[in-house]
């Protein structure tokens, strides 16, 4: 498995900088935190991020482009987002 995140499929360079400036490196460490995960760590760092970059790093995980998740996934992954940002602001 190779460690350029810039070879997975949704992740350009700038989000590959992202990733790396939120401690993730490689695939192995996107896969490990998953994307909601991946997600707020990122989200961290800048204050607007859309839902498109969640779905890329989703995407990126499956190994497959964004726009092939199905609107259930991605729905899934969006009402995941949003509980782990509502826990988040109630901690």
């Amino acid at each position: 498995m190779t460690d350029d995140l810039t070879a997975l499929p949704n992740i350009g360079t700038i989000l590959a900088r992202k990733l790396r400036q939120a401690g993730i490196e490689s695939y192995e460490d996107l896969a490990e935190l998953g994307s909601i995960e991946a997600y707020l760590r990122t989200w961290d760092h800048e204050d607007v991020i859309g839902y498109n970059m969640l779905y890329a790093l989703e995407g990126a995980i499956e190994r497959v482009r964004w726009h092939n998740l199905s609107a259930e996934h991605r729905a899934s992954v969006k009402a995941g987002l949003l509980a782990a940002l509502e826990s988040k602001h109630h901690t």
